[in-house]
């Protein structure tokens, strides 16, 4: 289900779409210059994950030059990477953002929203309040260590790939191919639908 943010009561700077525009496909686009499309996948195994994932929702709607697009439905996950039953199961979910922020900058705000969930960083594959990853820039690639793009295991994660084409089943990895043939060549062992679990759309 795709649904758009027509408000902009967040940013003083943006104007709202008037009513008339608003069931026009991407009528929240009139709202930012030249934006880019952007994927973030967003993960949560300890507090509130729910409420987490939602707060993270908002933080990211909440950042000039930022909207957020549509929001894909919830999964719970085995954690990747570690001995079964040895951590919470996640909730993982992928956002569709347009942005004028360059990567860098919106790095820089993912990571400034997992510190504000009090994200640690003291175990590698550990269990974590808050995981904002960016999946994907418009068709950008690059090796750059500190923000590698796409997300350097995008493709073989169901817990990245499932919730994004549930969200936009044309979707392409950039360098990879559509991400349904990604989703179809890996397994879905571990990571189950939460159809009694939403998130919203900021308002």
């Amino acid at each position: 289900m795709t649904a758009f943010y027509t408000g902009g009561q967040s940013d003083p700077t943006v104007q709202p779409v008037p009513a008339s525009v608003v069931e026009q496909v991407d009528a929240a686009d009139t709202t930012l210059s030249n934006p880019k499309r952007a994927v973030i996948s967003l993960g949560s195994n300890l507090g509130n994950r729910l409420e987490t994932l939602q707060g993270a929702i908002d933080a990211l709607e909440d950042t000039p030059g930022v909207r957020v697009k549509a929001v894909s439905p919830v999964y719970e996950t085995e954690p990747w990477g570690v001995e079964p039953g040895s951590q919470p199961t996640y909730f993982n979910a992928v956002v569709l953002l347009k942005t004028t922020l360059p990567p860098s900058s919106l790095l820089e705000r993912a990571h400034a929203v997992e510190e504000a969930f009090h994200r640690v960083r003291d175990e590698h594959w550990g269990p974590r309040t808050i995981d904002v990853d960016i999946v994907a820039y418009a068709d950008a690639v690059s090796d750059d260590p500190v923000l590698t793009l796409p997300h350097p295991r995008a493709h073989q994660r169901a817990f990245v790939l499932a919730p994004w084409y549930d969200v936009e089943p044309e979707a392409q990895l950039p360098g990879r191919g559509p991400v349904g043939q990604l989703l179809a060549a890996v397994t879905r062992d571990g990571i189950v639908p939460r159809a009694d679990l939403e998130l919203r759309l900021p308002e």
